[in-house]
């Protein structure tokens, strides 16, 4: 492949910063040249090791609903909060293989007043259920901006920037959690990777692609086609798009999608997939999501609101191949903040559809941010975002999912899947909740690696979705035990359940926020499936006043606990 001209690079970075979207909001706080500045992703602050084991600790924050539920991934080995670190910037794989298995990577701080982070991962093998955080990769050593993808054979891949603006890809082929020594990937700022999961030639290529503004190489691209062991020298693109994601057809197909100086755009290589070729940028196809992205806003001052998200259709469906591209943007036709926009393509991303928008919600005054899209293998499209429609202090936000079964012609009602948080609380010395969510569909679920503020910090949370609306009890029969709510949130009443093996003393007990005991719903021994419904009242039959709730079970063996808010 042929390595571009230093000349040529100093061009595009001229023009990357004469294009840089413009802060429209009277919230912006930053300027221009700061912006930049705080996405040099370098280690400003210096490394300061932090015991875990000395750090507060605190319930960690665990919801159960009939049609989702939110498990807390950053945990310590007992399951409980870390209190005083931060964590963002999420990126998930799933093992095609064994969906039970997974993956998410984020950008661990160890203490919200430093701007040193690292690349914190963590794993879980049913299915989400139970989290495990083995620590960081390389400790002691700056990385930020993680992205992970999984390959056809349940192999998992791990890109983390390094503080030189190049980045490296971790590997796990055990079938564990043990990651591999680092492998050089070229790379930059705002790096996105995404693998050949088709059964032709370029099956397991890894593709990545960079701000070439803040890269150590002459390029934003680069590939490996030889199981991630090396990658090629970089590539400039057309257009030079940047905050943008990758996709894959059932072809073999490369389609990259980010903004350049003429809006959101799509850039596509069907010469990619060949090992024995360069890689050639065929087409180069605006697309109209009537609005660009947008940074330094109120809810994420100093990030990003989103990035342009493409994805295609790879079933044997009547979409088969269809390209899709989202992103929340600030509108042209209305200046509306934050809507959720999304266009497709039914002739291989040549031309788009006029773009709709997937919020519902009234006016245009409310910021609808981190729009997140991902396909089924059966054509399933989902999106996510978190949504301020109903915040009276104009940032506090709440996580909202809908999902299309008519390759994006209509769209489920706008569903909300957390309660509020207010994104500011427990900012890492950096003024944002990072740049970025992440999400993988399967035929039955839509799976979510995200970051909210929930639990007093930023904190690092997988939830799993169901588009049917059910949930089914059944899910959560696993070895490890379970304590389980649902509905939760709940209005009128909510079903606790669990399950012993053998008999046991029981006892359950509520406590308000203030850690006051307010009822004893169980004290009494149990074996097996065991049922209890709380009305949210007292022993007396008074209603307790709307709020967050505390349900501990402790047991001859177990002890946990778990929230509820009562509306």
């Amino acid at each position: 492949m042929k390595i571009l001209s230093l000349q040529y690079s100093f061009v595009h970075l001229v023009v990357f910063i004469l294009f840089l979207p413009s802060c429209s909001s009277i919230y912006c706080q930053i300027s221009r040249q700061e912006f930049f500045e705080s996405h040099r992703e370098i280690p400003d602050d210096p490394y300061i090791p932090v015991s875990r084991s000395m750090m507060e600790r605190s319930p960690a924050y665990n919801i159960t609903t009939p049609n989702y539920f939110t498990r807390q991934v950053n945990v310590d080995e007992n399951g409980n909060n870390i209190i005083g670190d931060a964590a963002n910037e999420t990126s998930i794989a799933i093992d095609p293989l064994n969906p039970n298995r997974i993956v998410i990577g984020w950008r661990q701080f160890d203490t919200v007043n430093s701007n040193f982070r690292q690349a914190g991962n963590g794993f879980s093998l049913d299915g989400g259920l139970t989290w495990t955080f083995p620590g960081v990769l390389d400790p002691g050593v700056f990385r930020s901006d993680p992205v992970l993808d999984f390959d056809s054979e349940g192999n998992f891949y791990y890109n983390s920037l390094a503080s030189g603006f190049d980045c490296d890809v971790y590997k796990i082929t055990d079938g564990g959690n043990d990651w591999g020594l680092p492998v050089p990937a070229r790379g930059g700022d705002k790096q996105w990777m995404r693998i050949d999961r088709t059964s032709g030639i370029g099956e397991g290529n890894n593709y990545s692609y960079w701000n070439a503004a803040f890269s150590n190489c002459n390029g934003a691209f680069t590939r490996s086609t030889d199981s991630s062991n090396t990658f090629e020298e970089c590539i400039l693109i057309d257009g030079a798009p940047v905050w943008g994601t990758l996709a894959v057809d059932s072809q073999g197909t490369l389609y990259i999608t980010g903004t350049s100086n003429s809006g959101i755009v799509l850039i596509k290589s069907t010469s990619a997939k060949n090992p024995a070729e360069d890689v050639i940028w065929e087409s180069l196809t605006q697309v109209d999501l009537d609005g660009d992205l947008d940074v330094q806003v109120a809810v994420n001052p100093a990030g990003l609101m989103g990035q342009a998200w493409v994805d295609v259709d790879i079933s044997n469906g009547p979409g088969k191949d269809n390209v899709y591209v989202a992103a929340s943007v600030l509108r042209h036709s209305n200046n509306d903040p934050g809507d959720v926009m999304f266009a497709k393509s039914t002739d291989g991303g040549n031309t788009f559809e006029p773009p709709i928008r997937i919020n519902t919600d009234t006016g245009t005054n409310s910021y609808q941010w981190f729009g997140t899209m991902s396909v089924a293998p059966n054509g399933r499209i989902d999106i996510i975002w978190l949504d301020t429609r109903d915040a009276t202090n104009g940032i506090s936000s709440v996580l909202y999912y809908s999902f299309s079964e008519d390759q994006g012609e209509t769209w489920s009602v706008n569903e909300p899947i957390s309660e509020p948080f207010d994104p500011s609380v427990g900012y890492p010395n950096q003024g944002k909740m990072g740049d970025y969510f992440d999400m993988v569909s399967t035929n039955d679920y839509a799976r979510l690696a995200w970051a909210n503020t929930i639990n007093g910090g930023q904190d690092v949370y997988y939830t799993r979705i169901s588009p049917a609306g059910i949930l089914n009890v059944a899910d959560f029969t696993t070895d490890s035990f379970q304590f389980i709510s649902y509905p939760n949130p709940f209005t009128d009443e909510t079903t606790l359940q669990f399950k012993l093996e053998t008999p046991e003393k029981v006892l359950i007990e509520v406590f308000d926020i203030r850690g006051r005991k307010l009822i004893t719903l169980l004290n009494d021994e149990v074996v097996g499936n065991k049922r209890i419904i709380w009305d949210g009242r007292s022993t007396n039959g008074v209603k307790f006043t709307s709020g967050l709730y505390f349900i501990t079970l402790n047991s001859e063996t177990k002890s946990t606990s778990l929230k509820v808010l009562m509306n």
